[in-house]
């Protein structure tokens, strides 16, 4: 499917196909595609968790205030964003820049300084907003992915987070920006037009904001 195409046609679904199960070397295929994904410093900070098991997404859907699509879809998926990111993966990521001669090895320490002065400490505002704003980017690339691959989606908002960490053993100091219901739409479902989108002329300013 023409990237285009793809972006036009992706919609928020609620009604997923109960009965239909995505085989798993599709949703390998899926995540292979999606990590691809941009990250600053390409330290991909994020980590999801897969609710495939019916009765797990029982306990999701009350962690999701009810919502049935948390149980109609596949599966869901719990975007974890990981502000540790930096210290886990760092040092893979300048040896992988080193291996293919993105830097010299003397420029190694200088790099690992600019990483660690640019997001701050773990537990600091700065590095959750670095996690948060990198998971969405993965999130909605895999979206797209999905579309392409024939599934349909759902980024959903409406969640306890504190339920969610409780029920999927999920550490205190990640973050949840979103679960997405991932699966088929229900056979006979006709979905309505798109709804409402401001005009660009409402948002997009150049050069100043005023």
């Amino acid at each position: 499917m023409d990237i285009l195409d793809t972006i036009k046609k992706r919609r928020s679904i609620n009604f997923f196909d109960p009965q239909k199960e995505i085989q798993q070397s599709l949703l390998d295929e899926l995540f292979e595609i999606s990590n691809l994904s941009p990250s600053s410093f390409n330290l991909q900070p994020w980590k999801v968790v897969v609710v495939k098991d019916i009765h797990k997404k029982k306990i999701l859907r009350q962690c999701a205030f009810n919502q049935p699509k948390v149980e109609e879809a596949s599966v869901v998926l719990i975007m974890v964003a990981d502000p540790s990111a930096l210290e886990e993966n760092l040092h893979e990521v300048l040896d992988s820049w080193e291996r293919l001669g993105y830097i010299k090895a003397e420029m190694r320490q200088v790099y690992k300084g600019m990483a660690e002065q640019l997001y701050g400490e773990p537990d600091s505002n700065k590095r959750r907003h670095f996690a948060i704003k990198n998971t969405a980017l993965f999130a909605m690339n895999l979206m797209l992915a999905a579309q392409g691959l024939g599934l349909q989606t759902h980024p959903m908002d409406g969640f306890d987070e504190a339920c969610i960490k409780k029920e999927f053993n999920i550490p205190d100091d990640k973050i949840i920006p979103m679960l997405i219901a991932l699966g088929y739409l229900k056979e006979g479902t006709q979905l309505l037009p798109r709804a409402f989108r401001r005009d660009v002329q409402e948002f997009i300013r150049y050069d100043s904001y005023y």
